[in-house]
C-alpha cells in the first residue's frame, strides 16, 4: 500500500498501471475453449486477448476490460461463467500487459477497449448479438470512456456495465493520499499529478441511450462507494446502480453475493439484449 501511495504521488501517469507479463493460467485449466486473439493497432503494437466462444445458443458478446494490475490471466475469474451462459467473451490486455507489446497509458488502454469493438465487428459469431462492455476497477473508467466517445460507431452495442469504477483520477489518488499518515500532506500534489480530460464522470453521461449498469461493493476499501453514487448520479437514463455487501471487484465470485450479482448481469444482459433485437 505505501509504494501505491508513493507511486501516486509522483505525478507519473504510467505509473497508474501495474501490469505483470507473465500469464499464470489460460481458459483451457479451467475447463474452456478458447481462441488467442491478437490486435494490430495503428502505431504497429499488437494487444492479446482471449475469445471464449459461448456454449449452446449464444445470447450476447462481452468485451472485458479488467483493472490495473497483473494482466488477464488473474482476471479470468470475473468471467469465466459467462460462456455456459451463453454469452462470447473477448478479453484484452492493454498495451504492456501479457502478451501485448508497448507501454500502457490512460489515453492508449481507451483505445485498445475501442480496438477490441473492432475486432469483434470483424468476427461472424458476434456478428448477430448485442454487444456489451464490461469494465473493472481502472478498466471501467477507461471502457467508460471508451464507449461514451465511440459507441454511435458500433450498431452491435446494447450495453454497458461498470464495476467498481471511480470518477475522477485526482479524486481516488487524493484518496488514497489522504489514508495514510505518511502521504496525507501530500495529497493535494497527487490530485495534481492525475491526467486531466480523461475522467469517467465527465463522460458518463454520454453514455446513454445505451442501457447502464454500475456495480459496487459497499465495503471497497480501494474505490470508495461514493465513487458509485457521484457516477450514478452524472449518468443518464436508463441506468441503475448493484450494491452489494463486498469488497473491490469481489462481484462475480469472493462474496455471499456472487450468485445473485451474477444472476442481477444476466437479467441486464438480457433485458438490454432483447430491446436491442426488437430495435433491429
Amino acid at each position: 500500500m505505501l509504494l501505491l501511495m508513493s507511486l501516486l504521488l509522483c505525478g507519473c501517469e504510467g505509473l497508474l498501471f501495474f501490469p505483470q507479463q507473465q500469464l499464470l493460467r489460460n481458459p483451457a485449466d479451467v475447463g474452456l475453449n478458447y481462441q488467442d486473439v491478437k490486435i494490430t493497432l495503428d502505431d504497429g503494437n499488437t494487444i492479446h486477448g482471449w475469445w471464449l466462444p459461448a456454449t449452446g445458443r449464444v445470447q450476447a458478446t462481452v468485451l472485458f476490460a479488467h483493472g490495473n494490475a497483473e494482466n488477464i490471466s488473474t482476471h479470468l475469474a470475473s468471467v469465466y461463467w459467462l460462456p455456459a451462459q451463453g454469452v462470447n467473451v473477448l478479453l484484452i490486455d492493454y498495451r504492456g500487459y501479457g502478451q501485448s507489446s508497448g507501454s500502457p497509458s490512460i489515453v492508449s488502454a481507451q483505445a485498445d477497449v475501442t480496438a477490441g469493438l473492432a475486432w469483434l465487428a470483424t468476427q461472424a459469431s458476434a456478428h448477430d448479438t448485442p454487444w456489451f462492455v464490461l469494465g473493472q476497477s481502472l478498466g471501467a473508467s477507461v471502457a467508460g470512456v471508451a464507449v461514451a466517445r465511440s459507441a454511435n460507431k458500433y450498431p452491435n452495442m446494447a450495453g454497458v456495465i461498470l464495476d467498481a469504477g471511480f470518477s475522477r483520477y485526482g479524486d481516488i489518488a487524493q484518496e488514497v493520499a489522504a489514508g495514510n499518515w505518511l502521504t496525507w500532506p501530500f495529497q493535494c500534489l497527487a490530485r495534481w499529478g492525475m491526467p486531466d480530460g480523461q475522467d469517467l464522470i465527465d463522460e458518463v453521461a454520454a453514455i446513454a441511450p445505451l442501457p447502464l449498469l454500475l456495480i459496487h461493493g459497499r465495503q471497497d476499501p480501494v474505490v470508495p462507494y461514493a465513487h458509485a453514487v457521484a457516477l450514478y448520479e452524472a449518468a443518464q437514463p436508463p441506468r441503475r446502480l448493484l450494491s452489494y455487501d463486498g469488497g473491490h471487484i469481489e462481484t462475480f465470485n469472493q462474496t455471499s453475493s456472487a450468485a445473485q450479482n451474477r444472476e442481477q448481469l444476466l437479467d441486464f444482459i438480457g433485458a438490454a439484449g432483447k430491446a436491442w433485437r426488437q430495435s433491429h
